[in-house]
């Protein structure tokens, strides 16, 4: 057995804003997937990837369960696969911002959900959020909450705009240029990261009013601007905005930044050769950057390993 291969994503807009109803833009990145396999290998990876299913088994029991539950699962083929040795097959690096637990959550719904809504449906506001829902619920057992947007953005593989937590819609982007030489790149920092603390650092620092209002008036501000202007191709007003969130992300959301990423985080600010933000939670994993000129971004930063996402 092989199932379907899904994608890991990357939110180009959002961190911590679409927490507070910020707008945000997911994109899947297909460098990136994951499938669901019956073999006969054996491998540590494989061996470590069954135990969890057989784990993550018991939280899906759980909401199949529920008496007002959004879905329920065919439990016995699950179990039964389980059982034969299944895992999820996967290149998407855990803890790196990238969306390994979404596209292993988009890959059970795909196989084991009853009554799933699929792909092929005319997929209008109501059935998004529903598969928002279901796919926040099954995420859960990761990361202790999620707002089911890794998931929905692995299942449909289409560049997804969050307006707000109850209006969210598939986006078109621009087309991507090869000759263009600005680019989104991924910067590995080389540290895994652990969500769940992030979000806990966020939520304690949502307790204060001064970043209560720096987050309304400036983070938000500036990441809903970013979205407009990027799906108008305002390369232009993206890179200023880019900018501002950059230094509001250095001033504000410092312990999501690896120490030794704080200088070059201001380097890329004060010589404009690459503005960073964060790639998801932060802590570690992949940080995001913008650069006009990708060349001169990667000489800047040849003691480290840059990935292109996307080219203007």
């Amino acid at each position: 057995m092989k199932g379907p291969l899904f994608y890991s994503k990357i939110l180009l807009f959002g961190e911590y804003g679409i927490i507070k109803d910020s707008r945000g833009l997911s994109i899947p990145y297909n460098f990136y997937k994951g499938a669901l396999k019956i073999d006969d290998l054996d491998s540590d990876l494989k061996t470590k990837s069954n135990r969890e299913l057989s784990s993550y088994v018991n939280h899906l029991e759980s909401i199949h369960h529920k008496k007002d539950t959004p879905v329920k699962f065919d439990l016995e083929s699950l179990k039964d696969d389980i059982g034969q040795g299944m895992y999820f097959d996967s290149s998407i690096p855990q803890g790196y911002g990238v969306g390994s637990s979404g596209a292993l959550v988009a890959t059970i719904y795909d196989k084991y959900a009853l009554e799933k809504i699929t792909i092929l449906e005319n997929l209008n506001q109501t059935k998004l959020q529903k598969l928002k829902k279901i796919f926040a619920e099954m995420e859960a057992f990761f990361h202790g909450k999620s707002s089911g947007l890794d998931p929905l953005n692995s299942y449909l593989s289409l560049p997804i705009l969050i307006k707000s937590k109850n209006n969210i819609e598939p986006a078109g982007i621009p087309s991507q240029t090869k000759v263009g030489k600005g680019a989104v790149f991924l910067l590995d920092t080389g540290k895994v990261g652990q969500t769940a603390p992030m979000v806990n650092i966020f939520m304690e620092n949502m307790k204060q009013e001064g970043f209560r209002k720096m987050l309304k008036d400036k983070f938000i501000k500036h990441t809903d601007a970013s979205v407009d202007s990027f799906l108008k191709g305002d390369i232009n007003a993206l890179f200023s905005n880019v900018k501002s969130l950059s230094k509001i992300v250095l001033e504000n959301f410092k312990p999501m930044i690896p120490k030794h990423f704080h200088s070059l985080w201001e380097k890329g600010i004060e010589t404009n050769a690459y503005y960073l933000k964060l790639c998801g939670s932060g802590g570690g994993g992949y940080m995001l950057g913008f650069t006009e000129d990708i060349e001169k971004a990667k000489k800047t930063l040849k003691d480290y390993k840059v990935e292109v996402v996307y080219n203007f």
